[in-house]
């Protein structure tokens, strides 16, 4: 197994629910996930609505509403792994790829990807969730990896963590018997004055727990924000649901080998709502603003 993660890193990662790390990506991998991303965009601006089809048959592209052709507002990709040689190369070989595996490896699955990206003045925000309130599996070892492809500042959008969240409870994503992909205001507020943005040079990566309450503001600058982000999970954690991002690539081992285990933790949650729409965006904005 290759060694990322200093001991100290190991710990930092499991007190605080996640962990920051430098040089993510090489300058080569950096480069050719941005050019596909910039070659989507450009493509966008032929489009009025999401586009694209995915293993569900839902749109692989999703806008925002003021998205135009002279002003493209692409917001998501969903598994663009599936379309890209580049992030297939990299969801499967990766400098944070290795440190999952030393957090909980050594046997490692692909669980799914996607982009988020929030162009130049978006006014897309992420409201407070927890990913595993997505996802349900056997056990709670999912490690999130945040890619940045552009610098990510305090003012374009960066992602919003509650350190040492993952430790608590899972909230409800349901309100009156709605689906929201999110936590109760009265939820979010508690929690929002303790929240921590990550920021740093493109080509980092945020490591995230699956249970970590996080969220995301709106983009005020002039520059784009940009995230790969790459789901993986320990092999014994067996999914209790269908993917909400499916993928072709979903199960694949890459890192260790397959076991054929299944480990069991003890928890309860409210299934989630199996989307329909183009992404989880949709979800949110049942929640209201």
């Amino acid at each position: 197994m290759t060694t990322v993660l200093s001991p100290e890193q190991i710990d930092e990662y499991w007190d605080g629910g996640y962990l920051f790390l430098e040089d993510a990506l090489t300058t080569q991998q950096l480069a050719a996930l941005i050019a596909d991303f910039d070659g989507w965009v450009q493509e966008s601006r032929d489009h009025t609505e999401p586009w694209g089809q995915t293993a569900d048959d839902r749109p692989r592209f999703d806008l925002e509403a003021d998205h135009r052709q002279d002003k493209p507002a692409l917001r998501r990709v969903a598994s663009p792994v599936e379309v890209s040689p580049a992030y297939l190369a990299v969801m499967r070989h990766n400098r944070a790829l290795d440190a999952v595996a030393q957090l909980i490896g050594p046997n490692i699955e692909f669980n799914n990807a996607k982009i988020n990206a929030k162009q130049p003045g978006s006014a897309t925000h992420v409201k407070f969730h927890q990913d595993f309130l997505f996802q349900p599996h056997s056990n709670e070892d999912l490690i999130a990896v945040l890619f940045f492809l552009d610098d990510v500042t305090l003012d374009n959008g960066p992602l919003e963590v509650v350190p040492g969240s993952h430790r608590g409870p899972m909230f409800d994503h349901w309100h009156d018997g709605v689906f929201t992909g999110a936590v109760s205001p009265e939820v979010a507020a508690q929690h929002a004055p303790a929240a921590r943005p990550i920021f740093g040079p493109a080509g980092s990566a945020c490591l995230m727990h699956t249970r970590l309450l996080h969220g995301s503001a709106a983009n005020t600058t002039n520059q784009p924000r940009t995230l790969f982000i790459s789901e993986y999970r320990a092999e014994d954690a067996k999914p209790l649901q269908v993917n909400h991002l499916p993928s072709t690539f979903d199960g694949e081992v890459v890192r260790g080998e397959r076991t054929n285990r299944v480990r069991c933790s003890s928890y309860e949650m409210e299934f989630p709502e199996v989307p329909t729409a183009a992404s989880f965006f949709s979800q949110q904005a049942k929640a209201g603003s």
